[in-house]
């Protein structure tokens, strides 16, 4: 009697949560779960290598960055890129072209890949739900996140949890070589550059800029203190205002996740972007990062990725130091070697801009950096190092799933 008991919990639990999902019901940031597992019983995915995000529409900028690359990846190998969301995966179809399915059962997507013969499965974030698919032992697991920074998270413990990390440059091996424990970096990461660099370049919008312009762009308020890099609370009101004051026109860049753990951080967003908009600068939505690089003279941001992916633009930057005690990073030689802006000498950010774009003494420095954090970044390159990485490693893994087959007494499917 107790069984059957709490089997009609159960059911009654999993009708509530259907109904929660089906009328968009439930809280934020919680993947729906409409799945397309029934359609994909028996089913097989083409391609060899399968990009797994589990997330919601709020971290869908993670993905965005790779859509390039698993375009070139998808005509080399074919990809398959796999939700838990169901909003998710139709914007992820309508914005990359890519083939996108939505799976919400642990069962569906263990035996998809087994059956599929995928060799490799993509990550670019460490979201704890993808442990769902790093359950499979037939495919070969490679972290590609969606920037090199200097923030803790890079150095997340959570990293071990993948066979490969695909990186930026030797700095990612160096940082990660300082500030983990029991990883070799040096075996386990592979130096590929950021391909996007390669497939988003784009020109200057038309029209000379009449003054300097800076692209400010602050990241999130982070998923706990330790990460607080977010200068939107002490820095961003009198920075602008200063940068206005000065003849200096602004891009403002929001993080698409400022606010959503600190409400606070979201109304420094809003009173910002009337800031802005009321001294007739940019509050940029709409464009892509690579647009708002190229129509910039001089980057401000936060510790964060988008302070390395401006290295190869060769122009001037400044990162800000946060006030928050709690806030930790995992420095490298950047941090020590770029301006940092503190939340006491931000309103005077318009003379220093000015000084930095006019003069720029740290030009050849940076320069030199460049390879250092990202690679040799000649156009295509980067590119290249991404598509032949993919290729050895799905080479590999045919090498192990055959050796683990003979182990357990299994014929491999495809040799027969």
């Amino acid at each position: 009697m107790p069984a059957r008991g709490n089997a009609l919990r159960r059911r009654v639990r999993s009708l509530g949560g259907k109904l929660l999902r089906r009328y968009r019901l439930l809280p934020g940031g919680m993947p729906d779960g409409l799945g397309d597992d029934e359609a994909l019983r028996g089913a097989s995915l083409d391609g060899e290598v399968i990009v797994y995000f589990p997330d919601t529409i709020d971290s869908l900028y993670q993905l965005r960055s790779w859509y390039g690359p698993l375009r070139e990846l998808d005509a080399a190998q074919g990809v398959t890129i796999v939700c838990m969301d169901s909003r998710t995966a139709a914007a992820i179809r309508e914005e990359s072209s890519l083939t996108t399915v939505t799976i919400a059962l642990d069962a569906t997507l263990d035996a998809i890949i087994l059956r599929s013969g995928t060799k490799l499965v993509l990550y670019v974030n460490f979201n704890p739900l993808n442990t769902a698919a790093l359950r499979s032992r037939s495919a070969i697991h490679i972290s590609l996140l969606h920037g090199d920074s200097d923030k803790a998270v890079s150095v997340s413990n959570q990293v071990k949890a993948y066979d490969y990390s695909f990186v930026a440059g030797q700095a990612a091996i160096d940082r990660l070589e300082r500030y983990t424990s029991l990883f070799d970096a040096a075996a386990r990461c592979i130096p590929i550059g950021r391909p996007s660099l390669d497939t988003d370049s784009v020109p200057r919008s038309p029209g000379a800029h009449d003054r300097p312009v800076v692209l400010y762009a602050p990241t999130w308020e982070g998923g706990q203190a330790s990460v607080g890099y977010c200068s939107l609370l002490t820095h961003a009101e009198p920075t602008v205002a200063s940068l206005v004051r000065s003849g200096i026109e602004v891009i403002y860049r929001p993080h698409p996740l400022t606010g959503v753990r600190v409400p606070e951080y979201g109304e420094a967003d809003a009173a910002l972007r009337a800031q802005v908009e009321a001294a007739g600068s940019l509050v940029s939505t709409d464009r892509s990062l690579q647009q708002d690089f190229a129509d910039a003279d001089l980057l401000l941001c936060d510790v964060s990725a988008v302070a390395n992916d401006w290295l190869p633009t060769g122009r001037p930057l400044i990162i800000t130091r946060s006030t928050d005690p709690q806030a930790h990073d995992a420095a490298t030689e950047l941090l020590g070697v770029v301006p940092r802006l503190t939340a006491a000498d931000a309103a005077d950010a318009g003379r220093t801009t000015h000084e930095l774009i006019e003069h720029d003494p740290l030009r050849e420095k940076r320069i030199e950096l460049t390879e250092y954090y990202l690679g040799d970044t000649t156009p295509g390159a980067s590119l290249q190092r991404f598509l032949d990485a993919c290729r050895h490693l799905s080479a590999r893994r045919d090498e192990l799933w055959s050796r683990i087959q003979e182990n357990e007494g299994i014929a491999s499917p495809e040799a027969s």
